[in-house]
Order: C-alpha cells, then structure tokens, then sequence
C-alpha cells in the first residue's frame, strides 16, 4: 500500500493531465488515463505490469538504462500496447524521458534526471496529443480514440487519393451524424493536429527556366536574375502580373520546389530504441565469410574509414546514397510530364532493412512538367547546404536506445541512377563517345559504320596481361589491346578538369527569327564539351 501511494503521488505531482494519470496495472498496460483512485484500485486488485521499476512514464527522469549496476533500475522491455501514443512518444523522447532538449546553442550534452519545462511549447503539444490520444472517440467507445480516428482516415485518405474538399465534405458529414463523436469542426483543423506529429516539408518557389531558386537572400525577389522571368503566373497561365479586368487575383508562384529538411528525419531514426540500435548495425556485426553482401563490405567504405576517423568514430553517424528519377504522374496518358522525386538511402542499417520503402528518406519533389536537367543543381542547393552543416557541424540527436543525447553527423557516399540520370547529377557527358565515365578521356571511340550508334569496346584491358583474348584481333575490332586498365581518378583528378569549366545555370530562351523561343547554351569559349557543369556551390 506504501509503495502504490508513494508511485500515485509521485505520478499526480509530475504527469497529471486533467486530474489522470496513466495506470500502469498488468490490465491497463498504460493505455489509459484514469483517476488516482481507480489507478489505486487497479493496481491493487491486478498487479503492476512486471518490471516497473523506473516510473519513466509517470514522471521519473533518466531511462531504462540496461547497463546500469543500480539495483533500482533493472532491464524491462515494458512497451504501451496503444500505437498512438507510441507514436507520440517516439515524435517527443525529450519529453518521455523527463530530459530537456538542449538548444542549438548550448552545443552540449545533458545528463538524465532534468525534468521538462511544463511551459515549453514541446511539452503543451505533447500533453495535447496524449489527451487526444486517449480520449473516446465517443462516450463508451473502446476501439477508437479521437486521434487513432484522426490517423485512419487520414491513411484512407492517402491511400485512396482523396482530395482535399472531398475530405472536408466528409467531415461535415460525420459531424452532422455523429453529433456526440468527438471530431474536429473540418479537415483544415483535423490536418493542424496530425501535422503535430508529422514531417512537414518547405516550399520553395523556383524559376520557370530553373535559373535559380527563391530562398535565401532571394526570398523575397520578385524576378529572376538570370533569365529575368517573372516569379508568378498571370490568370491565363502565363508568366507575368496578377491583375486580369481590373481585378486582383492571389499570386501563383510558375515552379515550386517541395522540400523535406533532412536534419529532423535523421533525427527521428534514433527515436525508435529499434531503429536506433540498427543503426549501428555496420560496425557491430561482423562479416564473417569476406562477401559483400552490403555497402559497409566495400573497398570505398573501407577507404572512407581510414581517411575520415573522427566521423567514423561514432557509428550512429548516417551515410547516406542519393537516388534521382523522373517519372509521368499521370500515368500512361498521352500527357508529356516529368516530376523528379530525389531520395536518400541510409546504409547504416542492415541489407534486409535500408532497402525496404519504409526506410527511404523523401529529400524533395523537383516539379515538371519539363526535366531540369543539368540544372538539377539548381534544386540541389537546399540539400547540400544541409549536408554540409551535418558534416561541419552536426545535431544534437536523442539517442532512444542509450537514452541520452550525442551529436549526430551525416555524409553522402554514393548517388544511385540510370545513365541519362548519371549525366545530370555529375555533369558528365553521357551522350558521346567518352561517355564512360571510367575510361574517362583515356578512350578512343568507335562508332559504328551503318546506325551511327557509339560503341564501346576496350574492356580488353582489363583482363591479365598474359590473357590470350588480348592477342585475338579477328574476333574483337581487328586490332590487339596491349594497354593497361584506365587509371582511377581521385577527386583532386576531376576537379582539375573541372578548373576552366564556367556555365550559368537555367534554360536561357531567346527568340529566333522565326518567332519561336530556342534555348541558347552557356558556355563560355574554350571550355570542354565532355564536362557541361561545375557548380561552385556543390563542390
């Protein structure tokens, strides 16, 4: 009785929502909130859940340290059976441990034991999601709260493709039928409380010609400076003013770019005690037979360790691999649209877990209707700014399965794509006969005589030098190939031949003589066709 008073008190005084807490009893199993006298009932006449000992849901700082030699605290693996709340646990760690989330300019670790700031605006959302997320849908209801409501018809929502009105229209109307279901007044105040819990993405206007983005020090340019094209669309679909009759319209912006900020999705693998112990998965398990079965088991990542030893000190720290493609949205119909999805890889975690969809991180969404391009770069800037800060500087990361904060660091191993794909992303020429980006300009290209298509022969030079194939000219192009394999270029090769390389980025149109708009290359006199890009910015 001593003990089940002192854990009531002690959970009143720390996490009381409304005059509850939630009951720890082997029946509740921290599903739901109730008054002390129940919870004391409960916990009486049931048990409480075996292995709660430290009172981390009810207010007691620190976390379920396995590793600790302190009798008080002992290993458990208590877990809320409510997948809402887990939910809302795993998007508010700070707050579920009782430890306050340093600010980004304290550039320091906090220990366990801090209690949260009961007035921070973390802790208010947190305390409204949990009501919400254990409050009855309607009186009597023990199958549905108001926010695992909420979250299901929004994945119906998702899953179908249901427009924004549609879903407003259903709101109405569940609300006109159900007058005693708690629900919100409309979808616009159903999103505002999902959005608590979600990854929210940026959207930044860009120019029609991709010249340039609108962000930065250019947020609040009106026009491009490049190609001098307006930021808005005109009623009529064209670029230009917002005034059509004498009435005012509300601008448009011609391209948006939706970007997703990295930093807090990095931050939310770790928020998982799971998830955060498979991300360090590479360096704990060993590979016992020599195959490479995973990125971590290659030459380059091997190399990367030994040249970058602080980063790989820690490996909780993200590598990442970028992948960028187009695709038609519409489908198969006769429409001519290409959206660019840009998505990144992490391969801390394990082959039968980075490649799953569910672990795809979303970087952004490059719009069409026309590729970008070369000008990918354009769109890339968010990213790499990012990337660089991670790789500078870091972010502080909670830690779930330590239970404690560390600072978390990122960088971009690889990029995945097809060739075309390749081309854009590297500014390689893959549309010549130097397209091989490992032979590089140590080629001599063939072509063949009758469809004027480039052949790409040569591979000769990488078998032995004593191989007889070398020797055999009448089955190969009629000549023998006694040369050595093409050698490997660093990175200080490539930006030498990067040196003379200066474009301006963006589709520059001028008018023919015949009235239409052609694009015109800008590349200065003198440099090479074989690379078409070097953004400073990027290098």
């Amino acid at each position: 009785m001593e003990g089940v008073n002192k854990l009531i008190d002690f959970a009143i005084k720390h996490r009381c929502i409304e005059g509850r807490i939630l009951c720890p009893c082997v029946k509740c199993k921290f599903r739901y909130w109730l008054y002390k006298f129940d919870v004391k009932e409960h916990l009486i006449c049931d048990g409480i859940v075996p292995g709660y000992v430290h009172w981390i849901w009810h207010g007691e700082g620190g976390s379920l340290d396995t590793s600790s030699s302190t009798p008080n605290v002992v290993s458990t693996n208590v877990q809320i059976e409510n997948p809402e709340v887990n939910i809302i646990h795993d998007a508010f760690p700070h707050i579920l441990h009782g430890i306050n989330e340093p600010s980004t300019s304290q550039q320091t670790l906090l220990g366990d034991g801090v209690l949260p700031r009961e007035d921070s605006e973390d802790s208010k959302i947190f305390y409204e999601l949990l009501k919400d997320g254990n409050q009855e849908l309607y009186e009597g209801c023990n199958k549905y709260s108001k926010l695992s409501f909420l979250l299901k018809l929004y994945h119906i929502k998702c899953l179908g493709g249901i427009s924004n009105k549609a879903m407003s229209m259903i709101f109405e109307l569940l609300k006109d039928a159900f007058e005693q279901a708690r629900l919100p007044d409309s979808f616009y105040e159903a999103k505002k409380t999902i959005n608590r819990l979600s990854l929210n993405y940026v959207s930044i206007h860009a120019c029609p010609n991709d010249c340039m983005l609108y962000w930065g020090d250019d947020k609040a340019t009106e026009t491009c400076k490049v190609c001098h094209t307006s930021r808005w669309k005109q009623p009529n679909g064209k670029n230009g003013g917002d005034v059509r009759c004498g009435r005012k319209f509300k601008k448009k912006p011609s391209k948006v770019l939706r970007y997703f900020p990295l930093k807090p999705r990095l931050q939310r693998l770790f928020m998982s005690s799971k998830t955060a112990e498979y991300m360090r998965w590479h360096a704990m398990d060993i590979n016992k037979d020599g195959l490479m079965r995973h990125p971590r088991d290659s030459e380059s990542w091997k190399r990367f360790n030994e040249v970058h030893v602080e980063f790989t000190a820690d490996p909780r720290n993200v590598r990442l691999g970028l992948a960028a493609d187009g695709f038609n949205p519409f489908g198969h119909q006769s429409s001519t649209h290409s959206t660019w999805p840009v998505i990144l890889i992490p391969y801390n975690l394990p082959p039968w877990i980075c490649m799953k969809q569910t672990s795809f991180i979303l970087s952004m969404i490059i719009p069409g209707k026309k590729m970008p391009g070369n000008d990918i770069d354009i769109y890339m800037q968010p990213l790499i700014k990012e990337l660089n800060e991670l790789w500078s500087f870091g972010i502080e990361t909670f830690d779930a399965s330590q239970g404690q904060f560390f600072k978390l660091h990122a960088a971009l191993m690889w990029t995945i794509s097809d060739f075309p794909g390749l081309g854009n992303l590297s500014g390689w020429n893959t549309h010549t006969g130097l397209a091989c980006p490992s032979y590089n300009f140590d080629f001599l290209p063939n072509r063949l005589p009758h469809n004027r298509k480039w052949c790409f022969m040569g591979h000769r030079r990488f078998l032995g030098s004593s191989r007889r194939y070398r020797h055999h000219n009448s089955k190969f192009d009629g000549t023998k190939d006694l040369r050595s394999p093409p050698k490997m270029l660093s990175g200080s090769d490539v930006l030498n031949q990067l040196a003379d390389i200066n474009i301006t980025f963006g589709k520059n149109l001028e008018m023919t003589e015949k009235g239409k708009r052609s694009r015109v290359r800008r590349v200065e006199d003198g440099d090479t066709q074989q690379w078409k890009k070097r953004n400073q910015k990027i290098i």
